[in-house]
């Protein structure tokens, strides 16, 4: 199995290391800032999920792939680590939790639930699809394409993260084709067996609609020892709404 390509913020060698995964469209990159700060207690490793970043391409995106993944990366840190997951990174931390627990220390799910969701990524699919790449020779080429189907700004920064321009030309870093095709199960949760009992932190953005009151009794019924808390004025992005507090709230969880 190809190992993800990851990030290392080194910190105190004693120290449990922290895993992070990010979400659907994202990368190692999204969560540099609140890993170094992390960093400070503990190595970080931020990886970046197959089919996104410099991670390897392959048509399974299922969650049970994305987990083995993530596990292969604890098992390469020495075998047992925090993990944290945003998102999809989240669904697959969840999978990997229930499926080998023995190599997860602590467990933090940033805004999202052991749940399927009705909305699609369909439209945002068509949109990075749909750029002309032949045409771009800088990043403001892809912004002003983008801008016709995409109106948010941020979201533009966002997808254009993934956007590589090198002399040779420009080429997007995600599989979009395999992306796409394994859409349902991105918005899925696959079938489980078991629960995990260790320290489990479920984050919330209070502007979010990700984690609602109908899925708290999922979240315990696999989460034996978990707890839900908000994050104020955060939306589904909490590490780029809410930094600071995400910083502060992890590193009060994880050094408990």
């Amino acid at each position: 199995m190809p190992l993800l390509h990851f990030v290392l913020h080194p910190g105190p060698s004693d120290a449990t290391p922290m895993v992070i995964a990010h979400g659907l469209f994202g990368s190692a990159r999204n969560w540099n800032a609140i890993a170094k700060k992390l960093a400070a207690d503990r190595p970080i490793i931020a990886v970046d999920m197959r089919n996104h970043g410099d991670s390897f391409h392959d048509p399974d995106n299922s969650y049970h792939a994305l987990a083995d993944d993530l596990g292969s990366i604890i098992e390469h840190a020495g075998g047992k680590a925090h993990l944290l997951g945003h998102s999809m990174g989240g669904k697959a931390s969840m999978v990997l939790a229930l499926k080998r627990p023995e190599l997860i220390a602590k467990l933090v799910i940033v805004d999202i639930a052991p749940a399927t969701y009705s909305h699609n990524h369909d439209a945002n699919f068509a949109a990075m699809r749909s750029l002309d790449l032949g045409l771009v020779t800088r990043r403001a080429d892809a912004d002003a394409q983008l801008a016709l189907s995409t109106p948010d700004v941020g979201l533009r920064a966002f997808f254009l993260q993934s956007l590589a321009i090198t002399p040779e030309g420009a080429k997007w870093k995600l599989n979009l084709e395999d992306l796409a095709k394994n859409a349902a199960n991105i918005t899925g949760f696959p079938k489980t067996i078991g629960s995990f009992h260790g320290p489990t932190l479920f984050l919330k953005g209070s502007l979010s609609d990700y984690i609602k009151a109908q899925h708290e009794p999922k979240i315990h019924e696999l989460f034996r020892n978990s707890r839900i808390e908000t994050v104020a004025d955060a939306g589904h992005w909490l590490q780029a709404d809410q930094p600071a507090e995400l910083v502060r709230v992890l590193a009060d969880f994880l050094n408990s």
